[in-house]
This record gives C-alpha cells, sequence and structure tokens, in this order.
C-alpha cells in the first residue's frame, strides 16, 4: 500500500468527504461515505450513500463514471465493503470496473471485516493507498466507529444552561433558556442520532416529544430527514412514565428501558399506550446498568450515535461513569439565580483534585446564545454506573 500523496489526492478526497457530508442524517446505521473517480485529472464520477438499503456510495459513482471508470483513481473516505448485505461488495464493483487504483481515507472500523475489501482490491491487481485526510473521515463517523470498536454509541450529551450554570427554575420550568437558532441546533443533533435518551423524571416533568421537526431543522432537504425519526429511548425503573405522554403518541418508536422487577400488568399498560418495554438486567441495588444499557442498544438496536436529553441526575451518573463522549452545551445570556436546578448531579466532589475537567474543542456564538463542545479529559468513574 503506498501512502504518498499528492496535492491532486487531498482535492479530490476533500471532495468525497464533501459529498459523504450529504448524507449526515439520512444513513443511519450504516455510515457516512462518499466516493470520487478521476480519470486524466477530471473528475468523471461521483456518488455518496444516502440510506441504509440502497447503493452505497461507490457505485453511484461508478454508475455516473461508466466506461470511464477504467484505469481512473477513485477516491472513498472509507474502505470499500467486501461482503454482500443489502448490497453486493464494493471492492468486487471496483475491480470489475478495472479501475486502476484506490485511495481510501480510513479501514473499515468492524475488525470482523477491516482490511479485508483492502486485499481484494490488491489481489486484483489494484493500486491502493490508505489514511488520506483520515482524522476527516473518522470525525464525520464517531458513532459507527465507537459502535463497531468499543459495542457501545457514541454518547453525545446536550445541556441548555444559563450563565450562572443553571437548566430550570426550582419549580421545573424550562422553556425557553436559549433562543430558536440554538434549537435549530439541536433539531439537528438529533437528526444525525439513531437514538435520544432521556429519564423519566424529564420526561413527567417537561412532556419532551423527542422528535424531528422540519420547520426547525432549517434544511433543504427536512422533510426527507424528518422521515427518519431517532429512536426514543427513556430510562424508567419504576416505570412511572404517564400513559398520555407525548412521546407515545409521536410518529416513531418509545423505547421504555426497565428492570425485571415490576408486575407485567404496568407493562402491558405502557405497551397498549405505545410504548414498547425493553427489561434488562438490574444491578445488585435494582437500578438500571447504564453501561450494559449502552451495549445492547449499539449491540440490538444498531445504535451509532446516542443524543442525551436529560436532568442533572442522569447526566451526572453518566459523567461519573465515564460513559460520556462530548457535551454540547448551549449557554444563554441569562441568570437564573441559586435557587434553579443545576446542571449536573455529581455527588463526592468535595475538593478541587476531585474536579471534572473538560477539554473545549469548540466555542461559538448561536444566534444570542453560545455552544461549547467538549469532551472529558479523562473518565475518574467509580465504577458505579447504576442510574434511579
Amino acid at each position: 500500500m503506498s501512502a504518498l500523496f499528492s496535492q491532486d489526492d487531498y482535492r479530490y478526497m476533500a471532495q468525497a468527504l464533501k459529498l459523504a457530508r450529504k448524507g449526515l442524517y439520512t444513513t443511519d446505521p450504516n455510515p457516512r461515505v462518499g466516493c470520487v473517480i478521476v480519470r486524466d485529472e477530471q473528475i468523471v464520477g461521483e456518488g455518496f450513500h444516502r440510506r441504509a438499503g440502497e447503493p452505497h456510495a461507490e457505485i453511484h459513482a461508478l454508475i455516473a463514471a461508466g466506461e470511464r471508470a477504467q484505469g481512473a483513481t477513485a477516491y472513498v473516505t472509507l474502505e470499500p465493503c467486501s461482503h454482500t448485505g443489502r448490497t453486493g461488495p464494493c471492492a468486487v464493483a471496483l475491480q470489475k470496473a478495472k479501475v486502476a487504483r484506490v485511495v481510501i481515507a480510513m479501514q473499515d472500523p468492524n475488525p470482523q471485516v477491516s482490511g479485508r475489501g483492502i486485499r481484494l482490491l490488491e489481489e486484483a491487481g489494484i493500486e491502493v493507498a490508505v489514511g488520506l485526510l483520515e482524522s476527516e473521515a473518522r470525525a464525520l463517523n464517531p458513532g459507527f466507529i465507537a459502535r463497531m470498536t468499543t459495542q457501545r454509541p457514541f454518547v453525545r450529551l446536550k445541556m441548555a444552561m444559563s450563565l450562572d450554570g443553571r437548566t430550570a427554575m426550582g419549580s421545573g420550568e424550562s422553556q425557553w433558556i436559549t433562543g430558536p437558532e440554538a434549537r435549530t441546533q439541536v433539531q439537528r443533533l438529533r437528526a444525525r442520532s439513531s437514538a435520544i435518551l432521556s429519564g423519566v423524571e424529564s420526561i413527567i416533568m417537561d412532556d419532551s416529544r423527542l422528535t424531528l421537526r422540519a420547520e426547525q431543522l432549517s434544511l433543504a432537504n427536512a422533510d426527507e430527514v424528518v422521515q427518519r425519526q431517532p429512536l426514543r429511548v427513556v430510562l424508567d425503573t419504576h416505570l412511572r412514565l404517564p400513559l398520555a405522554a407525548a412521546c407515545l403518541s409521536e410518529p416513531g418508536r418509545t423505547l421504555v428501558v426497565t428492570t425485571p422487577d415490576h408486575v407485567a400488568e404496568k407493562r402491558e399498560r405502557l405497551t397498549k399506550a405505545g410504548a414498547e418495554v425493553q427489561v434488562l438486567p438490574a444491578g445488585s441495588d435494582g437500578r438500571i446498568d447504564l453501561a450494559l444499557m449502552l451495549n445492547w442498544l449499539a449491540e440490538s438496536e444498531q445504535v451509532n450515535e446516542l443524543l442525551v436529553e436529560t436532568g442533572a441526575t442522569l447526566a451526572g451518573a453518566l459523567l461519573d461513569a465515564g460513559l460520556v463522549d462530548e457535551l454540547q452545551l448551549f449557554v444563554a445570556p441569562t441568570l437564573l439565580g441559586g435557587e434553579a436546578r443545576p446542571l449536573f448531579a455529581l455527588p463526592g466532589l468535595s475538593r478541587m483534585a476531585d474536579q471534572r475537567r473538560l477539554t473545549i474543542h469548540d466555542m461559538r456564538a448561536v444566534g444570542r446564545d453560545w455552544r461549547i463542545i467538549a469532551s472529558p479529559q479523562s473518565t475518574s468513574a467509580t465504577g458505579d454506573s447504576k442510574v434511579p
């Protein structure tokens, strides 16, 4: 495999990444992938993966290129697949098209298939180069990579707060702290997510719908995007979710995760109201095990990116357990006072040495508010990943 890349290689791969981003809100649970085919310094074919079950990026690009693909270079943001699923293997399609060279941004993170597409291409006599703009390609698919390598989703925690770090008044009133531009950004976070997670207390307090709304997305393809509503996941240890909760009557699925210690009648009532009830083993204290829940979501529901929209208790429990990959904090230029509700419930922080430091990756204005994107510097989890 060659690792030497020209300026033209960078330019064409950048175009492939731009194409891949077109599938940001529609490919789930598949990764976002783009492909550009170049012959004689001219782009002869382009494509991106639009949604699961439809042709992959390479197939779209090969169809556009036709016979001009012979002897060409294909630029692909993810290693071409080598297996037959709902579509055929793209590595074989590139081979049959007689491309001369394939430049790949990153290998497939699935350990069961990683490298096989590359080997198929090389065995066919095709020159292969891997690693061009790899960090940019990885940033496109954090959830798919996490699910393939850690058997958990990429967990993104979204919180809206006042400048003094409060999320709601003492009564629980919270609408609206942030402005319409911030709410549009939240809608886009929902749109790129496989699932949205909340605690039952937040649902009871706000009656959150946890849905996509085309009018708030501000996207050209908003109507297409909202056709796939993310899975709504409510953690409800004691099955307190009201049968009239708004999320139960919305399009898409609402999954209530609970523990076995409940009478069947409670579960049946929720099922009749529109919920799916998933019972997971409880820990010794009878509470939902967050790590186990994340593993289950990745394996059984193919959840890549999990957006957490919840209150201080669940948010703090996830942070305390070292299960948060990214925080998106929307800060409004307002003060709610000392009686208002805090951002996180993080017990046991009594010394400066106990503080949880974050790395800030981005901070910018969103309308009249500010958005901070950060990640925990390191996990100092206690090992107890239970939530009430």
